[in-house]
This record gives structure tokens, sequence and C-alpha cells, in this order.
């Protein structure tokens, strides 16, 4: 059965923290209570109230409340949920007048009860209580957002306190305590909009960094002491487009930075780098450019980066082949990831020889490691990923044949999928794509999905409780895949997979872990601090 949609129970909850506790040091992360992506077609499970809703294509499936003639309301989850995040992606189409709103909701008591923010025809965000269908604006903000485009709409509630985000940036906060627990709602007020990756979690939202340029350094950062560990194993060994394998800023000299300023004037130095940093780094929301030939090294088992997220890629253009220019041969190795405002890893633009090892990401807003746009030649190793929806993708749409098709060569060896729903990965037109000796835990709708006409190789994995392991059949086109030597344990599922797919040693030589042994190898090794 495929799922897009999920809710964690209180005892499931209890039973994740307890193994968690056993696995992980360092601090609490939130819990995951809902989310749907609605890749399933449906939206199924949720109720409504008003309105004409239905599964629609908005770049990729979504729900969509077309009737401008009434209020409109869809609801999901239990009535005992109390302190919570729910977080959504909104497009408004179509306002009745200025007056209009499309939002989210919380602590929903009925189709006339409950806290909401939504955004209005007339370019405001709004922190509303809605009572006896009367609604009471508590708090009121400009936002300039108007029709046609996505926003990522998030509504805190923790006792009396409410606090509302528009696009990572906290806006408006109130405190009332009117409604103490209730269930989740997207809600349209005579207006049509669209709305896609709905999450609740026990995280709050907060404020982010806005802006996108740091305050600049007023002498340069003192020479790094680290270097990267090991050597990749995989397509970024090969090859291939000009580049003899993945070497980073090998040969060059190396800085040690600490600060934001200086971590982004270091990936933007032309020519090899290692770059060392030391601490947590907050950039300002958004996503930085990586030059080609660098080495970004975590010092220790403490560094890492949060709010913002590193770009491997040119800017986004319609060319088919890969440019001269494509950023190329960087590795990322031993960082933690946090909070990221977009992707907190993003390949893009036919970027190829990149390595991404050793390092811990959790709790971003789209993906942690998005590659896509004809990239290839990449390796993705001994990372640890954890309380974060949509994990991994590969390959940018259904519609980016032109671009993806004969590319995205990628290599996901010894990762520890950690609880992480879907994209693990979620696979277009690449092949082959080799998925070997990882470990899967928990992961409530997918492991491995690959689709539209892509290839892909999952061998020696050791699947536990992840009850459609690996699929061709998910959702959109049909892929081909080839499972073999692969261990599944607890509730998982079995392999639905047809065809014939490239090999993998074509490509490179690799040795395959025994799968029994794989879960202790990669828990004992995957994440920060062990290289």
């Amino acid at each position: 059965m495929k799922r897009s949609r999920w809710i964690i129970t209180g005892a499931a909850i209890a039973a994740s923290a307890t193994l968690l506790a056993t696995m992980l040091t360092g601090p609490a992360y939130a819990e995951t209570l809902f989310g749907d992506t609605f890749d399933d077609g449906d939206a199924n499970g949720w109720s409504r109230s008003g309105g004409s809703w239905s599964v629609v294509t908005d770049g990729s499936p979504a729900l969509r409340q077309t009737s401008t003639s009434a209020n409109a309301r869809i609801l999901a989850g239990t009535t005992s949920w109390t302190d919570y995040t729910v977080q959504a992606r909104v497009k408004p189409i179509t306002f009745g007048s200025s007056a209009r709103t499309v939002g989210v909701a919380a602590r929903v008591q009925s189709s006339s009860a409950y806290y909401a923010l939504v955004l209005t025809g007339g370019g405001a965000v709004q922190l509303q209580r809605v009572s006896g269908g009367t609604a009471t604006v508590l708090s009121t903000a400009a936002t300039g957002a108007g029709t046609g485009t996505w926003h990522t709409l998030a509504l805190s509630v923790r006792g009396a306190t409410l606090r509302g985000s528009v696009d990572g940036a906290q806006v408006v906060e109130a405190a009332d305590s009117t409604f103490g627990s209730g269930r989740i709602g997207l809600l349209a007020a005579y207006a049509s909009a669209s709305y896609d990756d709905v999450v609740v979690d026990t995280a709050t939202a907060g404020p982010s960094p806005s802006g996108s340029t740091p305050p600049k350094t007023t002498s340069p950062p003192p020479p790094g002491n680290c270097a990267v560990t090991g050597s990749p194993a995989g397509f970024a060994t090969v090859t291939a487009w000009g580049q003899n394998g993945t070497t980073g800023g090998a040969g060059g000299p190396s800085v040690a930075v600490d600060t934001a300023a200086e971590l982004l004037t270091a990936i933007a130095t032309v020519g090899p780098l290692t770059i060392c940093v030391s601490g947590t780094i907050t950039l300002p929301a958004g996503m930085y450019d990586v030059t080609s030939n660098k080495s970004i090294v975590g010092v220790g088992s403490t560094a890492g980066i949060t709010g913002g997220g590193l770009n491997i890629g040119l800017p986004v253009s319609a060319v088919t082949t890969p440019p001269a220019d494509a950023v190329r041969n960087v590795i990322i190795q031993n960082l933690t990831f946090r909070n990221a405002s977009d992707d907190s890893i993003n390949v893009q633009m036919f970027s190829h020889h990149v390595w991404i090892d050793h390092n811990d990401l959790a709790q971003g807003y789209d993906g942690l490691i998005d590659i896509k746009r004809g990239s290839s030649y990449v390796t993705v190793s001994w990372n640890h990923t954890h309380h974060h929806t949509k994990n991994m993708l590969l390959g940018h749409d259904d519609g980016n044949g032109a671009q993806d098709t004969g590319r995205l060569k990628v290599t996901y060896h010894h990762n520890w999928f950690d609880a992480t729903p879907q994209r693990n990965p979620r696979v277009r037109f690449g092949e082959p794509v080799h998925v070997y000796n990882n470990y899967y835990f928990y992961n409530t709708d997918t492991g491995v999905a690959c689709q539209n006409t892509a290839g892909c190789l999952v061998e020696g994995n050791y699947f536990e409780d992840v009850e459609e392991p690996v699929t061709n059949t998910y959702a959109g086109p049909a892929g081909r895949c080839v499972a073999r030597n692969n261990v599944f344990v607890g509730e998982s599922g079995t392999p639905d997979c047809s065809g014939t797919v490239q090999e993998a040693s074509a490509y490179y030589s690799y040795t395959v872990d025994d799968p029994n042994a794989v879960k202790a190898i990669v828990t004992a090794g995957a994440g920060t601090g062990k290289v």
C-alpha cells in the first residue's frame, strides 16, 4: 500500500523516543505527528466542510480548493494534539475580494472554532481566532503575498502563545487560551488555492534570519588545520566529463572559518580550497553557491550549518548538455545541517563529481540532499538523516527528461535513513542508481522509489519496519528496479520491482558488506564525529 500521509500515535512516539535514546547522543528533536504530500493522488483521511477539494498536478501533486462562493475547510489529525506546529505550502489562486483568505488552522474544535494563520487578498497575513464562525484578528502584518506564488505558512501553538511564520520568518504573535487542543486544517474563505507538503510536528515556528548577505569580516580568517578523511567509493570515483575522480580542494590551501561571512567568502573563492568549519555557523535564510574544487570539512563532532543551505550548481536554465563551467569536484564531510530554509544540500545543473560523506542532516524545509537537473557522478555515503520528511530527491520532476535522461548517476551507500518517511531516495530518469549497504529504519511511506524510466540497483541493504522498501510503481510513470541480497525484518514488506538495470560494476569496482551486518556497521559509522 502506498502512503503519502502518516499519523504517529502517542505509543509510537514513546517507542521511537526510547529507541533514539539508546542510539543517539545530543539534544532532543521534534517529533513528526502527521504529514501529507498528496503524492498518492487523493486526500483520504481528511474530512471536508464546504468547498470543492481534489488532488491536481501543480508542479507536483497538490490539494486544490476551487470554489470561491463559500467557506471551505478540510481537517485532519486528532483532537488530543495540544502543543505543535502545523506547516504547509499554500498558493493562493483567486480571492473573492481583498478581505478573503487562505491558510492553515490549528487546535480545530469544529469547522467554526479554531486558530488560523491566513493570507488575505489585500496582501496581509493575519493570526485569527475563529469562534462561532466569527473571525477575530489577534495579530496582523503586511506581506505583499499575491496570487500564483507558493508560500510556506507555519502556525505554532504552545500553551497560550500563538506564532505565525511566512516563508521561514515569524511575522505575527499573540496570546490566547480559548482553545487548548485540536486537529489541524487547511482553509479557504471565498477563495481558491493549492496546498502541499503538510507537516505537523512538535517543533516551534520561530523567526529566521532575513536577508542573504552577512556582515563582512575586516580581516582574513586564519589557515585551517583539517583534511578530508578517506576517499569515495562509487560514482564519485569515475573518470568522466573531463574530471578524474573527486578530490575537492586537494592541492590548494586551507582556511579556518567560524562565521557566516568567512564561510560564504570561502565557498565563493575561485580555485582549490579546503574549508575547515568550527562550531555551528548560522546562515541567513537562503541557498549559497559553492564553487568548484572545494572540500568543506567539519572540525571535530560539533561543526555544522543552520538556517541556510549549500547549493552546488549553476543557476537553473533550459540547457540540455553539460556546460563547460558546470560546478565540479566538491566534497562535504563531517557537518551537521539543521533548520535549512530550503534544501540543506542541493546539487543541480550538470554539477558532477561530488562526494557528500559522514554528515548529520535533520529538520530542514525541503530536501536534505537533492540531486537534479542533469547532475551526475555523485556519491552519498555514511550520512545519518532523521527528523525530516522529504529526505533525498534524485531527479527534478517528471517533465525534466531532457536534462536528466542518461545522467543522474549516483551511488548511495552506508547511509542511515532513520525514520525519514519518504525519498530515501525518490528517483526519476537516472541509471544506474546504485543503492547498497544502507540501513533503513521505520520509513513509513517508502524506502527506494524508482520512477519515470529510472533504473535502480538496490542490494545488500537492511530494511527494518519499512512497509514498502523498494518500488518502481510509487507515483507517476514507472521505473525499473532490481533488488537483490537485501534483509527485511520486523514489519517490512517485499520489493515491488520489475525490469532490468545497468550494473554498477560496469562503471566501478565495489564490495558489498554482508547485509545482516549492515545495521551494526552503519549505526556505528554513519554521521559526524566518525571520521
